[in-house]
């Protein structure tokens, strides 16, 4: 693990100085879980307020594309973040929030460096407080046409994600919905449904193994 302050000083000093003057699209998929269902009724929803749905995984995997100046093509990176409260609760406030970093192992210095800054970029005060960078290898594999909406993620031992697309059977209430928005801008985004979710890191005091919830997002970015 990076010493947290002395790296992202570090990254954001030489990002500072390596900036051009406009910054290039950067483009990618994108997975997201969380500790509450978000494709749910209000009756589920209000079930599970302020009681879990604090913890959250975040991964995107760059395509294409860099990070002032920096090319971040084929390149991914993984945050992990523990709330104060239910994220997206509009009656309650979940910051501050910790979050724990993975940066792809295949990066080199200047490119986990522009990983960690644009994470803390999309991310926004979800990710204003980074405890810990770590560097693994990260896998995702995106479902094709057939099989919309299934993600499997890797992070080393640290993390893991796999989705599936909702199915009839994922209606209980008969009036889901996505209660809660994604927690990055996206192009596009749909629920999809968790079979596992696991951190298994140091950090955020708390590690997780969840499985069979409503409780992802799946789509793509572009900056």
């Amino acid at each position: 693990m990076y010493r947290v302050n002395t790296l992202v000083v570090m990254c954001a000093t030489l990002l500072l100085i390596s900036a051009p003057a406009f910054a290039g699209q950067i483009y990618g998929d994108y997975v997201e879980t969380r500790s509450a269902d978000i494709y749910t009724g209000p009756c589920f929803a209000n079930a599970e307020v302020g009681l879990v749905g604090d913890q959250a995984t975040l991964a995107w995997r760059i395509r294409k594309g860099e990070w002032k100046g920096v090319s971040l093509d084929g390149l991914s990176v993984v945050a992990v973040a523990k709330a104060s409260a239910t994220l997206g609760d509009p009656f309650d406030n979940p910051f501050p929030a910790r979050a724990v970093l993975i940066v792809d192992q295949n990066a080199t210095e200047d490119q986990k460096c522009a990983l960690v800054e644009f994470a803390q970029s999309v991310g926004g005060r979800l990710l204003e407080n980074i405890v810990g960078v770590q560097s693994a290898p990260i896998s995702m594999k995106i479902g094709e046409a057939d099989q919309h909406g299934s993600v499997v993620l890797t992070a080393g031992r640290l993390a893991r994600i796999q989705t599936r697309a909702l199915s009839d059977k994922d209606h209980i209430c008969g009036n889901e919905v996505a209660y809660y928005p994604p927690l990055t801008e996206l192009t596009h985004a749909m629920p999809a449904y968790t079979v596992a979710d696991e951190f298994q890191g140091s950090g955020l005091d708390r590690e997780w193994r969840i499985f069979g919830k409503r409780s992802a997002f799946v789509g793509t970015f572009s900056r």
